[in-house]
């Protein structure tokens, strides 16, 4: 009874990294996903949101509501209480 080994040279090569279908699908994806952040990143940066000015022409960057504030506030601003307290009510 002989027996036959597989030798290296009898093996057919599989080729370079680059001619595999399976590796550009594992590499693309994340790759795609880089360059668009990459681009989001930039147009974000060149093209900054304008300030738009209030109606009153009064800065209120930064500024609270007060309790006489407009009564279309009163929605956002339960909204904003709400959402700080987790919904617990005092």
């Amino acid at each position: 009874m002989t027996t036959t080994r597989i030798n290296d040279l009898d093996v057919p090569g599989s080729g370079p990294w680059w001619r595999h279908p399976m590796m550009w699908l594992v590499v693309g994806g994340p790759g795609m996903v880089v360059v668009a952040g990459v681009a989001t990143l930039v147009l974000a940066l060149t093209h900054p949101d304008p300030v738009v000015p209030s109606s009153d022409g009064v800065d209120r960057s930064g500024v609270a509501a007060e309790a006489g504030a407009d009564a279309a506030m009163a929605p956002a601003m339960k909204a904003r209480n709400h959402a700080a307290t987790g919904g617990q009510t005092p």
